[in-house]
């Protein structure tokens, strides 16, 4: 059976997911948060760097997000969790002007949907100079403190934004935080990283790309974007 392909042109809403979607992957900025996601485990529970490594993986892919599984497992406090873990280094961004006027000319709203911080949103948009183009950020204290790919993450933000999914599209670097948004009628981009740039990720955070709920893979958010009709 042939699955046709969503396309673009009914499209009056485009939502980005954030860290390594709105810059590339092989920047591997989001191995300090992981660096301070580990550190902050090992200091919470009392165990070495090894067992924190194991708990924090385990809890990501289980739970949506590390914090998430903390909260479940352990009752978390998340505000100083958040705090520390998002203290990193952004000079690794650069402006790209290139993706900032293919975000420009797309037609219609274009919103963040990340479950990170606002405050590491908005530093990430700064460094890319390309916080102009945005309406807003939906973060994870926007949704409750659930991450995605949980269904009530999406719904929240649809019902704040006013978004009708059968006219968005999601731009996404983990292809099952992808299967909701399709599955209400977004049109799905997956961006992976280039064969060539190494990467620090896991098999399963790779993985994806065949999957049904995909209607798109680039490995060039700016180009892919570029050569959307207008």
């Amino acid at each position: 059976m042939v699955i046709s392909q969503r396309g673009f042109g009914h499209v009056e809403t485009w939502v980005f997911d954030l860290d390594n979607t709105l810059y590339p992957h092989h920047l591997n900025l989001w191995q300090q948060v992981d660096d301070r996601i580990r550190a902050f485990i090992s200091d919470f529970l009392k165990v070495p760097p090894d067992e924190a490594f194991r708990i924090q993986k385990d809890y990501y892919k289980r739970y949506g997000t590390t914090m998430r599984g903390l909260m479940t497992e352990h009752n978390l406090t998340p505000d100083d969790y958040l705090d520390y873990v998002h203290k990193i280094d952004h000079s690794p961004l650069e402006p790209n002007a290139a993706l900032g006027d293919a975000i420009e000319k797309l037609p219609g709203r274009k919103l963040i949907l990340t479950n990170g911080t606002r405050a590491h949103a908005d530093a990430v948009m700064k460094r890319l100079a390309i916080d102009r183009h945005f309406e807003d950020v939906f973060d994870i204290a926007a949704a409750n403190l659930d991450p995605k790919p949980l269904p009530q993450v999406y719904e929240r933000f649809l019902k704040k934004h006013g978004v009708d999914a059968k006219r968005a599209a999601m731009f996404e670097d983990l292809a099952r935080n992808l299967e909701v948004p399709h599955a209400l009628g977004m049109t799905t981009v997956l961006v992976v990283p280039p064969p060539d740039k190494e990467v620090v990720r896991e098999g399963w955070e790779l993985a994806g790309r065949e999957a049904p709920h995909v209607d798109h893979v680039t490995e060039d958010l700016t180009a892919f974007l570029a050569k959307l009709p207008r």
